[in-house]
């Protein structure tokens, strides 16, 4: 595992958890010591660096100080003599989460990557909370069953080291299940818009043949009516004919037709705004880097 190259771990060295007392530390000591001495084993090569780094992991884990640091910093906290302090802490979480949000917001641009970037975003947000937890708190914040022999470091390094995974994971799972509203909106509307225009066609060809018919002679609504007897209603209009009630029907279907094309022009305009905003992201992103590295 690549956790080795971290160095290796006191209290797996020694077979105690994390939560063992001094007493505990000291027993484990002693049966390794007498096990690895380079003396009870003289045909292994290895025996006196095996027997000094169950002395470090002691030496380390019986001081409660260094202890504390261990858990906190790992190794190089002891070999650092690094202690804990709140604003230089917070001032390198706050570069790496900063760093790490502008890069996931870079690599998740695109209306594809949408759903991925906000999977992204919780992780790195829950990653923020649980490492601030892990640093902050007095003592172990872990439960003595959950991983009983690693460290708030090593915890807080494993997420670091996910992280990259769970941004690319969080992308590709996101686009493959990414279905474009906006698309498929489109081309109903215009579906739609040469659905309208062949209906305005056929409308079209019927009234011409309705004019032919009462132009020849077939009469229209009004003029049966006068034959019959029957006085048409006070306030009735030419709207009344099959030929007003067509052209009714051709101006409503007009209307409808250029809201579908108002409809279609503002989706390509949001379009064209969306990629406006992508290369100026890039953009802003160049100079933000050129600025920085400067």
């Amino acid at each position: 595992m690549e956790m080795q190259a971290k160095g290796p771990n006191h209290y797996s060295l020694l077979n105690v958890s994390r939560n063992s007392s001094p007493l505990d530390i000291k027993r484990a000591y002693k049966k390794l010591s007498l096990q690895l001495h380079p003396d009870k084993n003289p045909n292994d090569p290895n025996a006196s660096s095996k027997f000094d780094r169950v002395k470090k992991a002691y030496d380390v884990l019986i001081d409660m100080e260094y202890r504390e640091v261990y858990n906190k910093f790992g190794q190089d906290g002891i070999n650092s003599s690094k202690r804990f302090d709140e604003t230089q802490f917070f001032m390198e979480l706050g570069v790496f989460y900063v760093t790490w949000g502008i890069m996931a917001y870079v690599l998740t641009l695109g209306k594809r990557s949408s759903l991925g970037r906000q999977w992204t975003f919780t992780g790195l947000i829950v990653m923020l909370v649980v490492e601030i937890t892990l640093m902050t708190s007095q003592g172990s914040p872990f439960p003595s069953w959950f991983m009983p022999q690693n460290t708030e470091y090593e915890a807080v390094w494993l997420l670091h080291t996910l992280f990259p995974a769970l941004m690319n994971g969080c992308r590709s799972i996101g686009s493959y299940l990414y279905v474009d509203l906006d698309a498929q909106t489109r081309q109903l509307l215009l579906a739609l818009q040469e659905q309208n225009k062949d209906i305005l066609l056929v409308l079209r060809d019927v009234q011409i043949g309705v004019q032919n018919v009462q132009a020849t002679g077939g009469g229209g609504g009004g003029g049966r009516l006068a034959t019959a007897g029957v006085v048409p209603p006070v306030g009735a209009t030419a709207r009344a004919t099959p030929t007003g009630k067509i052209k009714e029907l051709q101006d409503r279907l007009q209307v409808s037709n250029s809201t579908v094309q108002q409809a279609v022009g503002q989706l390509k305009s949001e379009k064209s705004n969306s990629n406006f905003g992508f290369y100026a992201m890039i953009l802003g992103y160049v100079a933000f880097s050129y600025i920085f590295s400067s």
